[in-house]
């Protein structure tokens, strides 16, 4: 027998009951900023509600402004190397960067923008329940210390509940939005981006990506058959997901997939080919306004080969006498493809011939294009096997992480992807590398290939863990990674990475397989936040204004990024006198960060950053950095700078 609830004992709740009643009525006046009266008046009938002085086509939600006003704001944190948690790290060009990826989208802004050729994002489908990304954007970087337990934690929300919030899509596209128009920064001018999505956010996703990217830049949203039996426990059994692509520009564009075998139906003693009709059958064009393009072509019907073609010419003779017009299958007049000059250059004197005659049943001939092309479009319906969600999971098997990867995407499903957006070294990103799928795709297609692309991967340390009582409980989806060691989705990711790297087979093993790991956290240098009530102390405490503990390998890549060098750009290192002189990008820039230099060195650190100067003989003007608490008294620094002056290095600066 069931106990009666407390909540059973109480008295009906009418304002409940009444707003269910008006959903039930008027559905289009809820949303999630609770019920549009002015809505409700206009169904009622209230006629003085019709100014539309307000309405406007577009996407708006309840934060938009604010969402749209963090992408502009600067941030203030830096990325620290780290070499123990990397591969090859003195020669590889590939990235992966532990943070929230907002922050490391901005922080990137001077070093990548406009040099990313293809990003490809698989972010958090938005199911109602919780996606972890911080929704705080104001206070982004402090979010993200107190998520990762660098600073202590004041009970910030670090994940966004849309079910129990009712704000379902507002949060998840706040999420979004900011993330969106950086990475359009980031891309080059042909570059291109490919979303994964499901049904909650297609639509709107779809809207806000047409006012980042902008509708003309749309070029197509991709079914992926995603599962071949569908989810049965639906009245629909859903079988696909969908693929956004957007154009940066209109200098966009895809490459083309292979033909599969046989797909050239002929062969002749130059190969394979197909034939494709020279008549233009587009509807749009014809006689109207390709007046050019309407011209009669002449067949020589004695000259049929074994192929069952026979020689043209623009000339009717004796031996030319079958007229050719462009009409279609209703007799009317179309157009050719090719002009005369083009069909003379490229078709009749080419060698070998590449437009023919072939005979029609009726008798009359049409005119033929012979294509040896073996490439083709990528199609909007992707339905083969190797993209189902099911292989991601065999995939993560074969190396060893089955369970751990959660929900991972297929493999050959990005490669494909990598494959159409990308070529020779571009750099490709991928933003929310989850477990790693993009960095894998990228080492295997360049296997395939011979191509050098290169990857750029971020990941927010997510933990694989809850703390209940003090102690650390695994999450439910993640349990198998914590029982082997993986504390963050982030370990995971670099995880599969290695293994991934490992297990390649192409034609082109020389790939890089390594990348330098990076993670997100606050400046190298000190904010000024004096105490006032003893400002001798603060200005004492502050005459070194890097933080301490802080190594000469995280202040320099702090001012790679602040100086928009390529992170992964050549360094190498010399010793002079004990202290370490750094030249970035082969002496585009020189750096010497020791904590200490004193008068008695001055000369001599000089001297070896002139003479490696003139071995290097850099192209462009080279910048040297010291730390500025590390001269002894004003005369040492300025001795430097004239040392470095007087042999042409103009750009001293000090941090």
């Amino acid at each position: 027998m069931k106990k009666v609830q407390p909540e059973e004992g109480e008295s009906a709740d009418i304002v409940s009951a009444n707003i269910e009643r008006l959903k039930e009525l008027f559905p289009d006046v809820f949303s999630e900023g609770g019920v549009d009266f002015e809505a409700l008046r206009q169904l009622l009938g209230d006629a003085k509600v019709l100014d539309e002085g307000e309405e406007k086509y577009g996407l708006n939600w309840h934060g938009k402004k604010k969402a749209r006003q963090i992408a502009l704001t600067p941030s203030t944190g830096t990325l620290l190397p780290c070499p123990e948690a990397s591969v090859d790290w003195d020669t590889t060009k590939n990235l992966f960067i532990e943070g929230d990826n907002l922050e490391v989208l901005k922080l990137l802004q001077k070093s990548y923008a406009n040099k990313v050729k293809m990003i490809y994002i698989d972010p958090p489908y938005n199911t109602g329940k919780e996606f972890i990304y911080p929704d705080k954007f104001q206070e982004n970087l402090d979010t993200y210390l107190k998520y990762t337990g660098q600073v202590d934690d004041e009970g910030i929300k670090f994940s966004s509940n849309t079910e129990t919030t009712g704000r379902k899509h507002t949060n998840w596209l706040s999420m979004m939005m900011p993330r969106l128009k950086l990475a359009r920064d980031l891309l080059s001018k042909d570059g291109v981006i490919f979303i994964s999505i499901d049904d909650n956010e297609q639509a709107h996703l779809k809207k806000l990506c047409d006012e980042v990217f902008g509708e003309a830049n749309f070029l197509t949203q991709v079914i992926v058959q995603s599962n071949k039996r569908g989810q049965t426990y639906k009245e629909i059994a859903k079988c696909h997901e969908y693929l956004l692509v957007y154009y940066k520009s209109e200098e966009s564009s895809l490459g083309e997939l292979e033909k599969t075998t046989g797909a050239l139906p002929f062969e002749d003693e130059h190969g394979g080919y197909d034939l494709w009709e020279l008549r233009n059958r587009n509807p749009k064009f014809g006689r109207h306004n390709r007046p050019n393009l309407f011209y009669p072509i002449y067949v020589n019907s004695k000259s049929v080969n074994e192929e069952g073609l026979a020689l043209i010419s623009l000339e009717r003779t004796e031996e030319f006498d079958c007229e050719v017009l462009p009409r279609n299958s209703e007799g009317a007049d179309s157009c050719w493809r090719w002009g005369k000059d083009k069909l003379v250059n490229e078709g009749i004197n080419a060698s070998p011939k590449t437009v023919w005659a072939k005979q029609k049943r009726d008798g009359g001939w049409n005119i033929y294009e012979k294509s040896r092309k073996s490439t083709t479009k990528a199609k909007s319906i992707w339905t083969d096997t190797k993209f189902i969600s099911e292989q991601g999971t065999v995939e993560a098997g074969r190396i060893d992480m089955g369970g751990v990867l959660e929900f991972p995407k297929p493999l050959e499903l990005i490669k494909q992807c990598v494959f159409l957006g990308s070529s020779d070294d571009d750099i490709v990103m991928d933003f929310f590398a989850g477990s790693g799928t993009t960095a894998h795709a990228v080492m295997a297609q360049n296997a395939e290939d011979g191509a050098n692309r290169r990857y750029i991967c971020v990941q927010l340390p997510e933990p694989t863990f809850e703390l209940e009582d003090g102690k650390k409980v695994p999450k439910k989806h993640s349990k198998t990674a914590f029982e082997q060691g993986f504390e963050t989705i982030a370990e995971i990711s670099r995880e599969r990475i290695k293994r991934s790297a490992n297990s390649i087979e192409g034609s082109n093993q020389d790939i890089d397989k390594g990348f330098r790991t990076f993670k997100l956290s606050n400046s190298n240098i000190q904010v000024w936040n004096p105490d006032r009530s003893d400002l001798e102390e603060s200005l004492l405490s502050h005459q070194d204004h890097l933080v301490e503990g802080r190594t000469e390998q995280d202040v320099l890549y702090e001012l790679l990024l602040k100086r928009g060098v390529d992170l992964s750009v050549p360094i190498e290192s010399r010793e002079v006198i004990d202290r370490t002189i750094f030249s970035i990008g082969y002496g585009v820039l020189f750096a010497c960060l020791s904590e200490s230099i004193n008068k008695d060195q001055v000369e001599e650190i000089g001297q070896g950053i002139v003479e490696w100067h003139r071995e290097l003989a850099p192209s462009s003007d080279t910048h040297v950095f010291f730390r500025d608490s590390a001269f002894s008294d004003d005369v040492s620094k300025t001795n430097m700078a004239a040392i470095l002056e007087q042999n042409g290095i103009n750009h001293v600066r000090s941090l």
